[in-house]
């Protein structure tokens, strides 16, 4: 019997073991109904395998999956109300694009009227902006309109998830962009749950509203993008998502105090919550300051190794005796000098230590 659930998709300490190897392991979740979903991880995190224990294409060793608040252990994937586009889109050749999005229409029972499949059909097509390609056959579509007609099949049935499997990665970078603001178009218009299989980091900060961050198995953090990116759970999280430098310190006993090496001394502030001990400062790229002359606070000298031009913003590789080398992220507009700085040049690096995140370090937290 289903219940009032205000989630779409339920995890309850779900595991999955293939042999003896653990491919999920005690995963709980909750994904809202109407969500964007990005589950974000490594090769071999486990996030294809939440993906296909929500499809039905895999069973859970222990645990529960509910979709609606029904469980779905022991449902086959074609009586789960779910859909699926994958990578590569699985499109049949032989059909024209009419008859590939109205396949699945065909195969209900008890069967629906034909005026009624050519209509569902249609209105899925104008939803991905296909309308006047319903007769032409799958050789003769781009690989973006190939990846709309997929959409198109998945969507038909209306079903109350929509699950991808990285389907963009088959696509250029130009059309890559121009498919993640359709795919969140068409996830507004539909307002059922998109859940998305994804490596890719910035395509998961720029679709979801909803990241999950996954290695070996098991969830990092659950947040908005904004969340994940601004306020990392750990240093995997910080490392894995976006660029980020990491500093070795050391939190002193008083625990407001982060002793770089070479000395120099930051204060860690009440919100770092770190023990004293070996520590690692993690800060992202544009959160450095990049300038010429030395300026107030905290600054390290060092030399620019290289450049990358950006247009509106230039990457520089800083060389900083005694911490190592950083990655410094510039707006041009921003900078008091508007000349790029050359690679050979000596500046100054500064940041603000709010915009710093201190963990323990990898070996003390062993």
């Amino acid at each position: 019997m289903a219940s009032a659930s205000t989630n779409d998709i339920e995890f309850r300490s779900v595991t999955k073991n293939y042999g003896a190897v653990t491919a999920v392991s005690d995963i709980n979740l909750n994904v809202p109904k109407g969500a964007f979903l990005a589950l974000l991880g490594p090769s071999g995190c486990g996030k294809t395998t939440c993906l296909r224990m929500i499809g039905g294409f895999e069973q859970p060793s222990e645990g529960v999956v509910l979709i609606d608040g029904r469980e779905m252990n022991g449902v086959p994937a074609y009586r789960r109300p779910v859909n699926m586009v994958f990578q590569h889109y699985a499109l049949f050749p032989h059909f024209n694009v009419e008859q590939n999005v109205a396949y699945g229409l065909r195969q209900m029972r008890p069967r629906i009227a034909a005026a009624e499949i050519n209509r569902r059909a249609a209105e899925a097509l104008e939803m991905v902006r296909l309308g006047g390609f319903a007769k032409r056959r799958i050789h003769e579509m781009s690989g973006g309109q190939q990846q709309r007609v997929a959409l198109a099949r998945a969507i038909v049935n209306r079903p109350s998830v929509l699950l991808l499997d990285e389907p963009l990665a088959a696509l250029d970078k130009k059309l890559r962009s121009a498919m993640q603001i359709e795919l969140q178009t068409l996830q507004r218009e539909l307002g059922i749950t998109f859940v998305l299989v994804t490596h890719d980091q910035e395509e998961a900060l720029s679709m979801a509203d909803v990241v999950c961050v996954m290695s070996a198995g098991r969830i990092r953090q659950l947040g908005t993008p904004q969340e994940v990116y601004d306020r990392p759970a750990d240093l995997f999280v910080a490392d894995f998502v976006g660029k980020t430098n990491r500093i070795g310190a050391t939190m002193e006993a008083d625990g407001n105090t982060l002793r770089l090496a070479g000395g120099s001394a930051l204060a860690a502030g009440a919100r770092s919550g770190i023990a004293p001990g070996e520590v690692t400062i993690a800060i992202r790229p544009e959160a450095i300051r990049l300038t010429r002359a030395a300026v107030g606070g905290t600054s390290f000298a060092g030399t620019v190794t290289h450049r990358i031009f950006l247009g509106s913003s230039a990457e520089y590789a800083v060389t900083v005796p005694g911490l190592g080398d950083f990655l410094v992220t510039a707006d041009r507009r921003s900078m008091n000098e508007s000349d790029l700085v050359e690679p050979g040049e000596a500046v100054f690096l500064g940041f603000d230590p709010d915009m710093a995140h201190v963990f323990p370090s990898p070996a003390s937290s062993a």
